[in-house]
């Protein structure tokens, strides 16, 4: 793409107050044209306002804001995020998203539950896009969407603002399709915010209060950043006290505190936990200081929202908003889609690329738990529906040189409940070694193809000799060993984690029991983030 990506930012914090900005819009109803300014991305059909949803969270890495114009230089310096001239010249920032946070809210609003998605992993789009690119990561959906159109309207009679609205439309489009395929689900609304979001909403909101948690076998590491800007003790933290301690930070060092991943010991893992913290604060802000009912901080949080946020036109902001109001820190959880595991350097698209492998399977299945727990199903989304694989038959044939590749991976396919069929060398295919792995699937059976395949670095072909509900796998030399995507993590810890996700913060304890959750770096777990009975700004301390 002829362009760098200035340090690896969780920007989904932003979003996740912007769209907390949306209960705040309840209370205001005289704001309702600042709302109805927001609710300029596409349209969703079938999709309620109020009662059960799913909601997409997107949070841009663009340095630009929603009409293509780069973000002042001295705003660009506060947020550590490059120079103008850099941005101009396509050397630093994309529209890829960043963050990506599917929330499921509960009928009645009084329960929420979200999954971070890993901003690496590795899919098959639902077709072909920018350049005939067909699979990638996850995160640059928006971002070969969005170039596409702006291609397409080059030249064009458009003015330059409705050429920069039809290529976020597009992006909005194409990476909701892509999430949709990953996780089963039909994708109800979106929230969506550029980079300068979290600034200008921390900035309204007079700063944040965090409580730091020092990593102590890690020599305070995660007291500072270079890269994100991100200094604890020069924002107060005091090392010669030590522990937890609260911390007021203002707009810059609050950017720089959800920015900051290197210094901390989980890396992406523990910069959920800090996400999980400001939102926390965030939600006890807006109900115990007064900020709902004052019209004029509504004013400052609304008034310059379009600049950084967009909603699908489809979003009843006002009636989600009402329905909304009995949300709280404590009964909303969040945690991150597992990785099966990484491929650094990967040639992907004409670089070499780090990319997380997942199991599609297994999170779907994950996320079908904590949605609609004890549900024959969830609602679909359309073209994206997952058969499950106990009605998928597949064929498995040698071309490795690896004597029992074959049955090792048909056993594990039967493991996460595929049914086996042929397990065979490739000789019966008249080929006793082929190069690459390939993948071909009958009718009905294209997505579990593609998810099957993607654990081999392939791309799934249709094949009109297949039959109905089949999948045949032909083993190259390149595979030596089974993808560790096809290893199931198994039923019952699928089970533990979705159960943990929707209960374990809906009971806050006096002295809560640490407890542990499936993070994203190689489905490694963590430490659980809880928040304490009574706890000022209604906080938790997290590294």
């Amino acid at each position: 793409m002829g362009k760098m990506i200035a340090g690896k930012v969780f920007y989904g914090l932003a979003c996740m107050l912007a769209a907390l900005l949306l209960v705040v819009a309840g209370y205001a109803h005289k704001q309702v044209g600042l709302t109805t300014d927001l609710e300029k991305g596409i349209a969703i059909s079938n999709s309620p306002t109020v009662g059960a949803m799913n909601i997409l969270v997107m949070g841009l890495e663009s340095r630009t804001n929603f009409e293509g114009q780069t973000l002042p230089n001295s705003l660009l310096t506060a947020m550590h995020a490059g120079k103008a001239s850099a941005v101009s010249a396509g050397q630093v920032g994309a529209q890829d998203t960043d963050t990506l946070i599917l929330v499921h809210i509960f009928a009645g609003g009084q329960k929420a539950v979200g999954f971070s998605i890993p901003r690496d992993d590795l899919v098959t789009y639902p077709h072909a896009t920018y350049l005939g690119i067909t699979r990638g990561k996850i995160d640059q959906a928006y971002d070969f969407a969005y170039n596409e159109s702006l291609g397409q309207t080059f030249g064009s009679a458009d003015s330059s603002s409705k050429r920069y609205l039809l290529a976020n439309q597009a992006g909005q489009a194409f990476e909701i399709a892509t999430v949709e395929a990953v996780t089963g689900v039909h994708i109800d609304h979106f929230v969506e915010a550029n980079l300068a979001g979290f600034y200008y909403l921390a900035a309204a909101f007079g700063g944040i209060e965090v409580c730091v948690q020092p990593w102590a076998t890690g020599n305070d590491r995660n007291l500072s950043d270079q890269a994100s800007g991100w200094n604890a003790v020069r924002d107060g933290y005091s090392t010669k006290k030590g522990g937890d301690q609260y911390l007021h930070l203002g707009p810059a060092q609050a950017l720089a505190y959800v920015r900051d991943r290197d210094s901390l010991p989980q890396i992406d893992l523990d910069r959920t936990h800090r996400q999980q913290a400001v939102i926390d604060y965030t939600v006890w802000k807006l109900k115990h200081d007064g900020t709902l009912g004052d019209l004029g901080t509504l004013g400052r949080l609304l008034g310059t929202a379009s600049q950084y946020l967009i909603t699908d036109a489809t979003f009843n902001l006002l009636d989600f908003a009402t329905n909304m109001r009995a949300l709280s820190g404590s009964n909303m959880s969040f945690v991150t889609l597992p990785i099966a595991s990484e491929m650094p350097g990967m040639m992907l698209n004409g670089s070499a690329q780090d990319v997380n492998i997942i199991n599609v399977p297994y999170v779907q299945h994950l996320v079908q738990e904590a949605f609609y727990p004890g549900a024959a199903g969830p609602r679909s989304a359309t073209a994206t529906v997952t058969p499950a694989p106990s009605t998928i038959t597949v064929d498995v044939y040698n071309g490795s040189g690896t004597s029992g590749l074959a049955a090792n991976v048909s056993k594990d396919l039967t493991a996460l409940g595929y049914k086996a069929g042929t397990v065979a060398d490739a000789t019966a295919q008249s080929q006793a070694v082929v190069p690459a792995t390939q993948v071909f699937y009958g009718p009905g059976a294209a997505v579990n193809a593609t998810s099957i395949a993607s654990q081999f670095g392939a791309t799934a072909q249709a094949l009109a000799s297949l039959p109905a509900n089949r999948v045949e796998v032909l083993l190259g030399s390149s595979a030596t060993t089974v993808p560790a995507g096809l290893s199931s993590p198994g039923t019952a810890g699928t089970q533990s984690v979705a159960a943990k996700l929707i209960g374990a913060r809906a009971t806050p304890s006096p002295a809560p029991t640490p407890s542990t959750v499936t993070g994203a770096d190689n489905g490694q777990t963590g430490r659980s983030v809880t928040v304490k009975a009574n706890a000022p700004y209604g906080v938790p301390c997290v590294y």
